[in-house]
């Protein structure tokens, strides 16, 4: 080999250089010839022979690639070897079949010795252009194009076939799997080639892929610590479950049946309950509903020892994660799973009334954590409560209430309320567990259903606590009732969306029902509907105000928050729209095609955590009030403001007291 490396220089001995029309042939040997190969630092592939009388260095047509092993170049016993191998008979087999199966192929190759590569830049030269490379399918085209230029039938389609599988196939797919080409033929991608790009490129070369890099030895040390570490915690948490399980186990009175272990803390049937942690800090993580009857079952499987069914309703922690994961759902955080029911640890649940409480110093007074409605409303449910009792009272003796403890004079007095509270005190609903249905007609929500109300829920409308979706499609209930019955014009104009059938648990767990319910619920409508959604998102309130024909989203939030903040609901609400849109084939400009409007609207805003449901309930009041499908940025200026005042959302409860009274869903 040169000191330099560009040329490599070995003997002939054993070929002979015989010329052939006008160019020199390499034969059998016959004799020996004082020749020398040279090999291009370029293209090793093809050698130059330097013959003794010729003026120059002429390509070599055919070679015998044992002769360009850089290795062993002058070894006899390579060559020995070599026709040895190629004198056998299973060698003889594979290359007569290679051969009949090349002599007819079904595309067959019209460039003759003319490779891929210098058809390449055949192509690059004639047509001048700037780019390096060209389409494999083109090149595959090209090089089965004949000298009449004409193209057959079936190469064309197969080119065709490449054009449409490129603009639908994306670069990376057509890297990692097969190429366009291989995809036309039908034929399977073989590693270390590319189809249509000629001997020697590969698909590293071609598409510049990033080798794989392996780890370093302290990245897999980094990653094995980390796993120990994981272990290590799960071991300390699996200690911590059966120390829990063990203690409980103590407390519980086991029924007949596995499925439930009662305590007796516990009234039978359900109750109103709080959710506690005890991990990493004993904390309140949620509200929910405790079902303590006998036999139940979680998921068609029996209660772990130690725990009872619950349904969650509000969450509080937005990252506390459930005491069991639920396995059906694989749901792991408490936010996911409201609506659902989970199991919970028994010394964990307090009933609401069984919750302790630190009493507040008499010279500070009520103790406000929130200040607002909901601070003044502890004061005023507890007035309220004294006089409901009075006035039960007063039927034995009228004389016993003092004119003092009767309200101001001008000051609102929650009439219905109080009679309600007491018709619930004097009723079966006193009880815990009890339960009222409401029949919901095919209208409100596109089916018809029944609501459960319970005391529970009452109990949140006369303390002003955090609304359940009992109690918000009770006041829808109470809205299609008193304005959209009987009136045309309001009923074909405002519908409603059922919080029950898409909420933050839903859209997680079955987001393809979710979007089939709403897209129905559009389907359904002729002319211009503005749908009321409430939306729950784990602990809060909204409401959206959708425009399905428009494309139109009404976003009002009491706590000033932006829609990006919940992106599945927003991902729900605009896959739906463009599933709607395409059912009823509407033609949009492209420009519209993939943005659907979002308007969020400068709605009044709550000063607490717990307003938010009473604010929904007043805002739909109030857009059906105004019988207009759009809604104002700044909102209606009949109602604009920057908060609700405490009357103002006193009288959305008296509305909703009073239908329950007209009802007569509590009766003594």
């Amino acid at each position: 080999m040169n000191p330099d490396g560009l040329y490599v220089h070995f003997s002939c001995a054993c070929l002979q250089v015989v010329e052939y029309r006008g160019s020199y042939k390499i034969g059998t040997a016959s004799e020996s010839v004082n020749a020398a190969y040279i090999f291009s630092r370029k293209d090793l592939s093809r050698p130059a022979i330097q013959i003794p009388c010729a003026s120059k260095a002429v390509v070599a047509v055919r070679f015998c690639p044992i002769f360009f092993n850089l290795k062993a170049t002058n070894s006899e016993e390579e060559w020995v070897a070599f026709v040895a191998q190629r004198r056998d008979e299973n060698f003889k087999k594979v290359s007569a079949t290679n051969r009949e199966r090349a002599s007819n192929p079904t595309y067959a190759y019209k460039k003759g010795r003319l490779g891929y590569a210098r058809l390449e830049e055949k192509i690059l030269d004639e047509t001048k252009s700037d780019a390096t490379s060209l389409p494999p399918h083109v090149l595959w085209k090209e090089a089965r194009v004949g000298k009449d230029g004409t193209v057959r039938d079936d190469v064309q389609h197969i080119y065709d076939e490449c054009e449409t599988l490129s603009q639908s196939i994306s670069t990376a797919e057509d890297q990692e799997n097969r190429s366009v080409l291989s995809r036309a033929l039908n034929v399977p991608e073989y590693p270390g080639r590319v189809r249509g790009k000629g001997h020697g490129c590969t698909p590293t070369s071609l598409y510049k892929n990033p080798r794989r890099r392996n780890p370093s030895n302290q990245e897999v040390m980094e990653t094995l610590q980390a796993l120990q570490a994981q272990v290590l915690q799960l071991q300390k948490d699996n200690e911590r479950y059966r120390c829990m399980e063990k203690c409980s186990s103590q407390l519980k009175e086991t029924s007949e049946k596995a499925s439930i272990n009662c305590q007796n803390k516990f009234p039978e049937g359900i109750s109103s309950c709080q959710l506690y942690l005890s991990s990493p800090t004993y904390r309140l993580v949620g509200k929910g509903k405790v079902h303590n009857t006998s036999g139940d079952l979680l998921h068609h499987r029996p209660l772990p020892d130690g725990h009872l069914k619950v349904s969650v309703d509000v969450v509080l922690d937005k990252d506390a994660l459930l005491p069991i994961p639920d396995i059906v759902s694989e749901t792991t955080l408490l936010r996911d799973a409201i609506g659902s029911f989970v199991a919970w640890p028994l010394d964990l649940i307090f009933i609401d009334d069984e919750t302790p409480t630190k009493p507040a110093s008499k010279d500070k007074g009520i103790l406000r954590h929130n200040e607002s409605v909901a601070s003044q409303k502890e004061v005023f449910a507890q007035g309220s409560q004294q006089l409901s009792q009075k006035i039960g009272s007063r039927q034995k003796n009228k004389r016993d209430l003092p004119v003092t403890s009767l309200p101001k004079k001008g000051a609102f007095v929650p009439r219905y309320q109080i009679s309600l509270e007491t018709l619930v005190d004097s009723s079966d609903m006193a009880t815990a567990g009890a339960i009222r249905l409401l029949d919901m007609e095919e209208d409100i929500f596109g089916y018809s259903c029944t609501e459960t109300i319970g005391k529970e829920d009452l109990e949140h409308i006369f303390r002003h606590q955090e609304l359940g979706v009992g109690v918000i499609h009770t006041y829808i209930r109470f809205l299609y009732d008193n304005f959209m019955r009987g009136n045309d014009q309001l009923s074909n104009r405002f519908r409603f969306v059922s919080s029950s059938l898409v909420n933050k648990a839903l859209i997680c767990r079955e987001p393809d029902s979710c979007r089939e319910y709403l897209v129905k619920r559009f389907m359904a409508s002729s002319t211009n509907n503005l749908y009321l959604w409430p939306y729950n998102s784990g602990c809060h309130w909204l409401l959206l105000a959708i425009d399905p024909l428009k494309e139109v989203v009404y976003f009002l939030n009491s706590i000033d928050g932006e829609w990006t903040n919940y992106p599945d609901m927003k991902q729900l609400v605009d896959t739906s729209i463009k599933v709607f849109r395409s059912q009823r084939q509407a033609r949009v400009p492209r420009t519209k095609s993939s943005n659907i409007t979002w308007i969020k609207v400068q709605c009044p805003l709550q000063r607490n955590g717990i307003d938010c449901g009473y604010f929904v309930m007043r805002f739909m009041r109030e857009i059906i009030n105004m019988n207009q499908i759009e809604i104002p940025i700044t909102y209606f200026d009949e109602y604009k403001c920057a908060h609700y005042t405490r009357l103002q959302l006193e009288q959305i409860k008296e509305e909703l007291c009073q239908y329950f009274i007209e009802k007569r869903l509590i009766s003594i």
